[in-house]
């Protein structure tokens, strides 16, 4: 048979008691306007308010968007964090806050892509929402990719953080940007060279920052993996999820026969990036998490096409 538990018995005021207690109190009466249309519009106010400002919007915000890949999973759903700005002239107090989530929202109604010409006409609407002379759209996302081991071909996932930024003007003009950051591993050629057998190795972080031309609105074209080819090319090796023996020893030899500095990486990694026609100025920075020191070291090239 078994054990009921027991338990003390404690009396409870009111639900309505306890708020009392712990500082709730009663409505007081109410005077001002209920209605939006009878209501003080203070953020409309207009008057000189000495300086107009760069940005001014909304930030940290986690929305669902739709991200479509050459690379398998060619199609994936995840979370965006966006950052909704506009430009303020001097003559206005406040921006409308509620206007940036308000167009988000419609937006997204059949799923916001992950694409350079799905934000553009996101930008595009706010602009007109908002009757501001520039708006921006900047958001954040992890993107991922199905990667094979070299030689027992595993399969696991992994994934590089993307960014685009979109910026609108009043007058029709726009601004693409990207960037993408992804691990890769290196292998110091000085320890190589002065070592009598083995040479340090450690992972590097490499990121890649670019501003794009129009011809980033074809749909078509997938970007990321272009960014993420010139990354992994040129380093040591390419980081897997899975690895077997083979795997490893094929990856380890690979490492070695390709030794690497940081500045190697953004040598090598400009040189592809520069090659990419859409791409008009940008900016690669290896840093690397060295496996000897408590230091990481980096390094970094910003070159803007003539």
């Amino acid at each position: 048979m078994t054990k009921m538990k027991s338990y003390s018995h404690i009396e409870l005021p009111s639900k309505g008691d306890r708020h009392r207690i712990f500082g709730s109190v009663e409505p007081g009466p109410k005077t001002k306007p209920t209605t939006k249309d009878s209501m003080t519009d203070i953020q409309n106010t207009n008057e000189d308010f000495l300086f107009e400002i760069d940005a001014v919007g909304v930030s940290n915000v986690k929305y669902p968007i739709v991200i479509k890949s050459e690379l398998n999973p060619t199609v994936q759903t995840s979370i965006g964090t966006f950052s909704l700005t506009s430009k303020l002239n001097r003559t206005s107090k406040g921006t409308n806050m509620s206007r940036f989530i308000e167009q988000l929202e419609q937006s997204s109604e059949n799923g916001l892509e992950m694409g350079f010409s799905s934000l553009h006409q996101f930008a595009k609407d706010l602009q007109v929402r908002l009757k501001q002379e520039k708006v921006t759209i900047e958001v954040q996302f992890p993107w991922f990719y199905n990667r094979k081991g070299p030689n027992e071909q595993k399969v696991g996932m992994n994934h590089s953080d993307v960014s685009l930024t979109v910026s609108y003007h009043e007058d029709g003009t726009s601004t693409y940007q990207g960037s993408l950051s992804t691990y890769v591993t290196t292998l110091c050629p000085c320890s190589k060279e002065i070592s009598e057998y083995s040479a340090h190795s450690q992972r590097g972080l490499v990121t890649i920052h670019t501003t794009f031309d129009d011809g980033i609105l074809d749909d078509n074209l997938d970007w990321k993996k272009g960014l993420l080819a010139a990354a992994e090319s040129n380093a040591s090796a390419m980081i897997y999820p899975v690895l077997k023996r083979p795997d490893e020893k094929e990856v380890t030899e690979a490492a070695y026969e390709n030794p690497r500095f940081v500045e190697d990486i953004v040598r090598l990694v400009a040189a592809d990036v520069y090659e990419l026609p859409y791409v008009k100025q940008f900016s690669v920075t290896c840093k690397n998490e060295e496996s000897i020191h408590l230091h990481d070291a980096v390094a970094t090239i910003n070159y803007t096409k003539q």
